[in-house]
């Protein structure tokens, strides 16, 4: 299957990213076909090739989420974004919810000792 996704480049502290379509069992900074555009994460300048990615489509290649969310804002498909990313519950959220932190007794309070 073709995935168009976002292959690194650039120096160390200093990523860009070229827009390309590859084969999804490939590394994905490995071996593409195509060069469709560029993204600069720094000075958030983006370049997409529409009638290229478009045609890649039309084929049957397949965006990754990044990707998606990137040629929605730019006009190029139409739909909804896609959640890419999102945070961890944190172990106290989690230990809320379950019965068994709920169903515990109370701890009792310490005796006074007696005078």
């Amino acid at each position: 299957m073709l995935k168009i996704r976002l292959n690194r480049i650039g120096k160390k502290n200093r990523a860009s990213f070229r827009v390309t379509v590859s084969d999804s069992r490939r590394a994905p900074g490995g071996k593409f076909i195509e060069i469709l555009g560029y993204y600069d994460p720094l000075t958030k300048e983006k370049s997409f090739n529409k009638e290229r990615i478009l045609y890649w489509m039309s084929k049957g290649a397949q965006t990754s989420a990044t990707m998606n969310n990137f040629f929605v804002d730019a006009g190029i498909i139409k739909g909804e974004k896609v959640v890419v990313w999102r945070p961890k519950k944190k172990e106290e959220d989690k230990g809320k919810t379950s019965p068994a932190a709920t169903a515990a007794p109370a701890a009792k309070p310490k005796e006074e000792a007696k005078k």
